[in-house]
């Protein structure tokens, strides 16, 4: 099962907003999708999943049209606008072609009309996570890194990680088994207001080697810069 993939892979719960006002629909959604592991938020109406958004985030959104307070395609609109890219499934009863068009213009990557099988949306709520959770992840040996949600697990335990230590790891397993220089990493980690400096990398560096312990290594490349050895 896919969610079983990806959550082992991550160690996360793979979390879906559902927008959809008709309650008892609604219910045999969130019956159906928790069956399979997911974790659903089910919200009645538009403001409430602008809401939501704000306060924590999702792998996918499902969404119907016509709810009350602002209707599904302005709600995707709002968050694609504010450069959310969560991918996002709409499920109406609307079958018009002029619909569909404002649908897929307003960001939805994919768009299931009623009624419709629970396999059909089964197989297309995991095509949408395959792509996007699976590209958002960086791994390395034992290491994974969530890009999107910006942690780290190590054979099921999170590291804590500060915001730097986050980015310079990440900056290591994009360029695993390569020697990545000294000069590219204070550039990415510091900005031009901040004073970053080959004493201050090596600090980072050791700690990432403290929190890393055998699993994986980072090396010194002299004269040049760090590398991560899976």
């Amino acid at each position: 099962m896919l969610v079983k993939l990806l959550t082992g892979l991550l160690r996360v719960s793979i979390k879906i907003l559902l927008l959809e006002d008709d309650l008892l629909f609604g219910e045999t959604l969130t019956d159906l999708l928790e069956d399979e592991g997911y974790e659903v938020f089910h919200y009645t109406n538009g403001q409430e999943v602008l809401d939501a958004t704000y306060e924590q985030k999702f792998h996918l959104y499902i969404l119907d049209i016509n709810v009350p307070l602002l209707n599904g395609i302005d709600v995707l609109r709002a968050l694609r606008d504010a450069n959310d890219e969560t991918p996002a499934i709409f499920l109406t009863s609307h079958k018009d072609s002029e619909m569909v068009k404002k649908g897929f213009g307003s960001g939805c990557d994919d768009y299931i009309t009623k009624p419709f099988s629970n396999e059909e949306l089964l197989l297309r709520i995991q095509a949408r996570l395959r792509r996007g959770i699976l590209e958002e992840s960086l791994e390395v040996g034992s290491l994974v890194l969530d890009t999107k949600y910006k942690r780290v697990v190590c054979k099921g335990q999170e590291l804590d990680l500060s915001k730097k230590e986050f980015e310079l790891l990440m900056l290591l397993m994009q360029n695993a088994n390569k020697a990545v220089p000294k000069e590219m990493m204070i550039e990415q980690l510091w900005s031009a207001s901040e004073s970053g400096s080959d004493g201050a990398l090596r600090v980072y560096i050791n700690r990432l080697k403290q929190i890393l312990g055998e699993e994986c290594s980072i090396e010194n490349i002299r004269g040049i810069g760090y590398k991560l050895v899976s």
